[in-house]
């Protein structure tokens, strides 16, 4: 398969998707080369040392999303990876001295919710089984290929089958998804609960790497995208990679050496190579030649095409369309070293508790997230953001010294482009003081024993990680970017109009989160592509 050429396939970008597409290829004995731009592989699926003694992963920051087939097609787990559930999924502290815990078991939540509303705890097993039925129909395509608009036989023979999916659901699931895919989280909650945080709660994930009001239609769909996952068969539970996320991608890597993938570190590209609409390679941004059969990117599609491509070998109307891919998530990712856990007013007490396991979501209402989003849209951050605190040491001890802890802060909203001409180099540590008394307003003690911290405004989440507008995903999750259209219609299999380079990163089906599956679906139409 070589072509006279000293690889097959050459992987633009070491995140976890460049990983994957790497492993498949090389079991199916391609010769591959995987260049990194950072000095470490992993892309935003890291562990480092942000203070002395203290690690942590410092940008995406749990386990849910990553596809069992995937887990057990690279041999994760021989390679050392261990995931643990949380012990609770969410723990909502709020204003007013109560709270709200959630996911520790059914009978758990029920109770939970009792307290709040009689109504809403017999409500929970009818909403949950409103969402297994759709997440099943969206579980279905994952693994696949979108049909291309345009396309041929294989393509209309795809539709057919995405077709017959939504004839096989009852005109109740059909109504729901209709409903998840086209309206507001906030509509679709309010329909099905009263509690104020409940409600917030489940609509968290809506805005989740989401610059939007949980209000907005589509924020129902966002919602959705959380729930695909699972963690050791357990669908919908979140976990944690013990050492942390990049627990995930160095046994990736493991498994990708093994196979004999050459992986290439701190070497930047600087243009894809294209001869007669067809690629050739890519350099290196010191000048190096890598030449191949295929090039597959793992980077968001706006750097591909923008960045990497000259303007002259793509059509103008696709350079406009991929001009107008919408990126930016608002997000502000924290990581910090604290001398003692936080000390929640609502449950008193530094000694671990179950509650310092989960999700510790600070947003109390749908309409303080709304608020939120509009504040950060006026004035370019929101001066009473939603924060979600997780703290892994409390289950993964490797992560900092005895007796302290790392927390991950995980912040919104925050605009990707600031009002006035001000740059986030200028604002980033006033909006982490923002945070920080966020939080101190919840667990009075936070500040004090925050010993040292990184801050990534969306700024430098696009610096570090690649990640244009800070968005996490590569790409928003808006219906116009989804499925067939991600990242623009007529170009959902992984293919670009230009002869032997593809897409596997998180800018195509079925969009972002540490899933694998753009990496797994590309290695598949890669191979394809062999035969055409």
């Amino acid at each position: 398969m070589s072509d006279n050429k000293p690889y097959d396939v050459v992987i633009v970008g070491g995140g976890h998707n460049g990983l994957v597409c790497a492993c498949y290829l090389a079991s199916a004995g391609r010769k591959v080369v995987v260049l990194e731009r950072r000095e470490i592989l992993g892309g935003a699926a890291v562990t480092e040392e942000f203070h002395p003694g203290f690690r942590n992963s410092v940008a995406s920051y749990t386990v849910s999303l990553l596809h069992p087939k995937i887990i057990a097609d690279l041999r994760l787990s021989r390679h050392g990876l261990r995931i643990v559930e949380r012990p609770l999924a969410n723990f909502m502290p709020l204003p007013d001295g109560r709270h709200l815990s959630f996911g520790a078991d059914a009978a758990s939540d029920t109770e939970q919710i009792s307290q709040f509303s009689k109504k809403d705890a017999a409500s929970l097993p009818r909403y949950y089984e409103m969402l297994d039925g759709v997440v099943g129909l969206l579980r279905a395509t994952l693994l696949e290929t979108p049909p291309n608009a345009g396309g041929g036989l294989i393509d209309a023979w795809r539709a057919l089958k995405s077709g017959r999916r939504w004839l096989n659901l009852n005109l109740e699931q059909q109504r729901s998804v209709l409903q998840l895919m086209s309206r507001s989280a906030g509509e679709i909650l309010e329909d099905w609960f009263e509690t104020p945080a409940l409600k917030a709660l489940f609509g968290f994930d809506a805005i989740v790497g989401n610059f939007a009001s949980p209000y907005h239609p589509g924020t129902g769909y966002v919602l959705l995208h959380h729930v695909f996952g699972e963690v050791n068969g357990k669908q919908g539970a979140w976990g944690h990679a013990i050492g942390g996320m990049g627990a995930i991608t160095q046994a990736m890597a493991a498994e990708a050496r093994e196979l004999g993938v050459e992986l290439r570190t701190a070497t930047p590209i600087a243009e894809i190579l294209v001869e007669n609409s067809r690629v050739t390679g890519v350099r290196s941004a010191d000048g190096e030649e890598f030449r191949a059969r295929q090039v597959a990117a793992n980077v968001n599609p706006k750097l591909l095409f923008l960045d990497l491509i000259r303007d002259t070998e793509l059509a103008p109307e696709f350079v406009e369309s991929i001009k107008g891919f919408r990126c930016g998530s608002g997000t502000f990712r924290m990581n910090v070293a604290l001398s003692e856990l936080p000390d929640f007013s609502c449950l008193p007490g530094t000694t671990q508790g179950r509650h310092h396991g989960g999700g510790i979501i600070m947003g109390p209402s749908l309409e303080y997230m709304h608020d939120a989003y509009e504040d950060a849209r006026k004035n370019g951050w929101s001066e009473r953001p939603v924060v979600e605190m997780l703290i892994p040491s409390t289950i993964d001890d490797s992560l900092a010294p005895p007796g302290q802890h790392v927390a991950s802060l995980f912040c919104q909203h925050f605009s990707p482009t600031l009002p006035d001409g001000r740059h986030w180099d200028q604002c980033r540590d006033d909006a982490a003081e923002t945070i920080i008394d966020t939080v101190n307003e919840y667990a009075p003690n936070f500040r004090s024993s925050i010993v040292g911290r990184m801050v990534l405004s969306p700024a430098d989440l696009e610096r570090k990680f690649g990640l244009v507008g800070g968005d996490i995903f590569h790409g928003r999750l808006s219906m116009e970017q989804l499925y067939s259209a991600r990242p623009l219609l007529g170009y959902g299999n992984y293919r670009t109009p230009i002869r032997n380079l593809y897409m596997c990163g998180s800018g195509t089906h079925p969009g972002g989160g540490v899933t694998g599956l753009p990496g797994h679906n590309a290695a598949r139409e890669i191979l394809r592509g062999e035969r055409h």
